[in-house]
């Protein structure tokens, strides 16, 4: 894994080889291995290296065809280059690397951008062509390789992270007010906005062509849900494929010349990777995880049984508390967002234990919630549908409580009464694209009233924000089922925006780590959109089909075990015993004042509420709100109000190409 940035320039004549260094520089800990430059005419481009695949010097980059008429630079992993190397050898290429990385040059000059339908990866790449005189930037079909760019007036600047972007003093800093809306609505900007104006994405599963003549963005991939299969196909032959499909996913994502090692959170996803992976590919596995001291939130008991039944040579990180407090303006650094939620601190201190492990390279299992249904927000729609048909029912809302039994339980009628209002919101508003998603938004969103008079007279309502989302639906989005429109939504938003970003690369390669994700190879999402409804939620039974697989792989105690969404202590961290000061400066009046981005007395109010109990008094909601605002704050601190950071983020000694 590495990081890419670059520049094209058609208005004008540039030296860009310092500003290259100083943006290579900025992104040091994507790529700690090599450097690289290409620079000729139009266009800089500058990589740096984690070396994981044909590790000698001939793989750095930027790397080029035969004639050196194509250039690329590249971060990600390619996981069936081999086979795609060996078709291009008999069509007559020649090769000078071992790696991935160059199978992408030839594989475009055979077939221009339509090359992207035949990757198995996550990536995001810049190839510049000389004789079209033409930049194509392309990222990976879920976003899990990040790309922004800026564009204004025939000049492109793009990079793996924002703030080599921000090494170019041309370019304006300032925090989206429509952003920070989102994120107080939904965790994460919508879309391809980013928390900075006039910076902004390039979408998952889309490419860019950048020329003197414009940009134009292509989709050249999207989840499709229109092939749901109505047949009366036995469950036994789904979960033959399941398998079949998983292990051979499993399989090329270990390949690698570095060892690889796997997260074990002990919940069945990451379990059954392992497992997949110990049984029947490398019997020394190392495997991690991370422990909290708040038995809130600890998973170590179920950790123990699947390593036991796995007997991988484990490693785990232990998380208090104050270790979260210490870590979270480097996390602030390192997601370039406004977060609501520490859970990402955790993650950082997980891929630092990897990396003094000597490991480059961990399996993951993200993404088995998003396909395969797991979420309680999906029956929670399901359950919300049925209710809708007899509004008035009392024994419809109750199937809740089997959702949520520890909220409902015990004879408190009032809380009960209350819990069943909240569910009730909106409840008749099933025709809504966005039905599934309506009632956490409109909850979430309510964080905003922390926001200054001045943001709050921009009216970021709710309705306008489904009206946003709702307006680059697939044309077809409502002849498919609820369930598939749910995980639809669930996909676009919360797992390339939040999970694979703040959580995943961001604290990943915060350390210099690749994470490998197996549950999202493009093969097993188009699986999982075509699997019947009943087989990913059955009943209230949520990935029914995952299940079924893992049973005999991994223990009965991991399957049939309550899911625990992973969390992470929160007010204790930045309140608790020990004094933090830039808690204490990043929450003062003055500065929040001088911000503007909140209403003072009302962060005050929260501020002293909790100082009574050390955090304890604060409910879920003011948590949230109590992390976005420190996260805002630290955001405008690190990339506004001080950027540029000390020169020690800077490097010169980059080897150049032209």
């Amino acid at each position: 894994m590495c990081g890419i940035a670059g520049i094209v320039n058609y208005r004008s004549l540039e030296d860009k080889r310092v500003l290259l260094g100083k943006m290579a520089g900025m992104m040091r800990h994507r790529g700690p291995d090599a450097a690289g430059m290409f620079l000729k005419g139009p266009v800089g481009l500058v990589h740096t290296r984690l070396s994981i695949i044909d590790l000698s010097s001939a793989g750095n980059q930027p790397i080029h065809n035969e004639d050196k008429s194509i250039w690329i630079v590249f971060n990600g992993e390619i996981f069936n280059f081999p086979e795609i190397r060996k078709d291009l050898e008999a069509r007559g290429h020649r090769f000078y690397t071992q790696t991935d990385t160059e199978v992408l040059i030839h594989l475009y000059e055979e077939k221009g951008a339509h090359f992207l339908q035949a990757l198995n990866g996550q990536f995001a790449l810049a190839i510049w062509d000389e004789n079209k005189k033409e930049l194509l930037l392309a990222r990976d079909r879920v976003g899990i390789r990040p790309l922004f760019y800026q564009f204004d007036n025939g000049r492109m600047t793009f990079g793996s992270e924002i703030k080599a972007l921000f090494a170019d003093p041309a370019i304006h800093r300032e925090i989206n007010a429509q952003s920070l809306a989102d994120v107080f609505t939904c965790w994460a900007p919508l879309g391809e906005l980013t928390p900075f104006k006039d910076i902004y994405q390039l979408l998952p599963g889309h490419y860019a062509r950048i020329g003197a003549q414009g940009m134009s963005i292509q989709s050249y991939w999207s989840p499709d849900f229109s092939h749901e299969d109505k047949s009366d196909r036995p469950l036994n032959d789904w979960v033959e494929e399941l398998r079949g499909l998983l292990l051979d996913a499993s399989r090329i994502r270990l390949r690698a010349d570095v060892p690889v090692g796997a997260y074990l959170s002990g919940g069945i996803d990451s379990t059954y990777i392992s497992s997949l992976v110990k049984q029947n590919f490398n019997n020394r596995l190392s495997t991690f995880s991370v422990r909290f001291t708040d038995k809130r939130f600890d998973e170590s008991d179920y950790q123990t049984i699947a390593v036991r039944s796995l007997k991988t040579d484990h490693h785990d990180v232990r998380c208090s508390e104050e270790d979260i407090g210490t870590l979270f303006p480097k996390v602030v650094w390192h997601t370039e967002t406004p977060i609501i939620r520490t859970a990402p601190a955790p993650l950082f201190m997980l891929s630092r234990l990897v990396r003094e492990r000597n490991f480059k390279v961990v399996l993951t299992g993200e993404g088995a919630d998003e396909i395969f249904a797991g979420y309680n927000i999906f029956k929670e729609d399901k359950i919300r549908r049925f209710w809708a048909r007899q509004p008035d029912s009392e024994k419809r809302p109750k199937l809740l409580e089997k959702l949520y039994p520890y909220i409902f339980s015990g004879a408190n009628s009032r809380s009960r009464q209350f819990l069943q209002s909240f569910f009730k919101k909106d409840l008749l508003a099933i025709d809504s694209p966005a039905y599934s998603h309506l009632l956490r938004w409109s909850n979430t969103s309510q964080l905003q009233s922390f926001f200054s008079n001045d943001l709050q007279s921009q009216a970021f309502s709710t309705n306008a924000f489904a009206d946003r989302y709702c307006a680059n639906l697939p044309n077809d989005f409502m002849s498919w089922s609820p369930l598939s429109r749910a995980q639809y939504t669930e996909m676009r938003i919360f797992l390339s925006n939040y999970l694979l970003s703040s959580q995943g690369d961001r604290m990943a390669m915060a350390n210099s780590i690749e994470g490998r994700f197996p549950f999202l190879d493009h093969r097993l999402i188009e699986f999982a959109c075509r699997l019947p409804q009943r087989f990913r939620i059955h009943g209230l039974n949520e990935k029914f089909l995952l299940k079924q697989a893992a049973r005999g792989v991994i223990p009965d105690e991991l399957i049939e075990r309550a899911k625990q969404p992973y969390r992470a202590p929160i007010s204790r961290c930045f309140f608790g015993n020990r004094k933090l000061d830039y808690v204490d400066e990043m929450m003062s009046e003055d500065q929040i004042r001088a911000k503007g981005y909140f209403e003072p007395n009302k962060v005050s109010r929260l501020i002293a509420k909790c100082g009574k109990g050390k955090g304890q008094l604060l409910s879920e909601r003011e948590n949230m709100a109590l992390v976005g605002i420190l996260s805002t704050q630290l955001l405008d601190h690190q990339f506004i109000s001080s950027f540029p950071p000390q020169a020690d983020h800077l490097i010169d000694d980059i080897a150049v190409l032209s």
